[in-house]
Formats: structure tokens, C-alpha cells, sequence
């Protein structure tokens, strides 16, 4: 999971929006016993908070002081990402992979990105009332399913990871 925590997500409430839905995700994860690799991209680089542990309540004091400032370093969260993810499927093949990125696109460009090596979902936060829509475009390359956070149903606002 990565979690786009530059300052453009401080407007509109979009970091506020995620951080509900990540502590939904958060509780659900801990009651299946899941393990989680946990991304915070904000700042000037991306950092590890989490990696393939069992989903704890330590998840939540971090979501509780999360704030958002600095730059997008939303790729090189998706190169470590990418790279531990490769790594994980070499050590545990049989174990079932998907990323979930959280981010509202705000990138002014990016370099050409590799589909990830899994199933991945991208939750669109840009909630600006001119939305640039890069999020949908960064889904695309990624090889992705999208979908904007805005349309996610109020009872069950966890993604579902349903793929073939």
C-alpha cells in the first residue's frame, strides 16, 4: 500500500477522506490476520512504515499523526514497492499479492512506469474543484483498476480486491 501524503492531499480533504478509509482497512486487516507493507510517500522521499507484517494497532498511531507536506515522491515509492514486491513473490510464491495506492495525481510529469507485478487498485483523493484527472492516466500505465474515492459507497468503503 502506498499513501500519497504530499501537501496538495492537505487540500480539499482529501488526506482526511483516506485517512477514514485506511483506518476501515486498517481494522479489517487485523481481524483476517493480513499482513501489510504500508508506503508513506510526502516529503521529499518515500518511506517504509510497514513491511509484510500482521496488520496491529501500531498501524493506527501512525494513521492518527499523519500529516501531509512536501513533494510527490509517489514513483520512487512505486520503484521500492515494485521492488519489494518481486522480492516477496521469489521468498512466498504462494502468497496472494495486491497494492493499493492512494493518491490524487498532482505529479507534473513522470517517467514511462512498468505495469506492477500484481494486482493493483489506484483510489483517486483529488477532491480540487479543477481536478487534473492525472491519477486515472497513472492507473493506466500501471496497468491498474481506478477508481475515485469520492464514489466509494459509505457502508462498505474498503476496497474489494475481486479479480480474476
Amino acid at each position: 500500500m502506498i499513501v500519497d501524503a504530499s501537501s496538495s492531499t492537505r487540500r480539499h480533504g482529501a488526506l482526511a477522506q483516506a485517512k477514514g478509509l485506511l483506518a476501515e482497512l486498517f481494522a479489517s486487516a487485523y481481524r483476517q490476520r493480513a499482513r501489510l507493507a504500508v508506503l508513506e510517500a510526502g516529503g521529499a522521499e518515500a518511506r517504509w512504515l510497514w513491511q509484510g507484517q500482521k496488520a496491529s494497532p501500531e498501524l493506527h498511531a501512525w494513521l492518527n499523526q499523519l500529516g501531509a507536506g512536501g513533494g510527490t515522491p509517489i514513483i520512487e515509492a512505486l520503484q521500492l514497492a515494485t521492488s519489494w514486491l518481486i522480492r516477496r513473490q521469489r521468498h512466498k510464491p504462494g502468497e496472494q499479492q495486491r497494492m493499493l495506492l492512494l493518491t490524487d495525481g498532482r505529479l507534473r510529469d513522470w517517467p514511462r512506469l512498468a505495469p506492477l507485478p500484481c494486482p493493483g487498485l489506484l483510489l483517486d483523493i483529488e477532491r480540487a474543484p479543477i481536478r487534473l484527472g492525472r491519477a486515472r492516466q497513472l492507473a493506466i500505465e500501471l496497468g491498474a483498476d481506478y477508481h475515485p474515492i469520492d464514489e466509494l459507497a459509505p457502508v462498505s468503503r474498503a476496497p474489494t480486491w475481486n479479480r480474476p
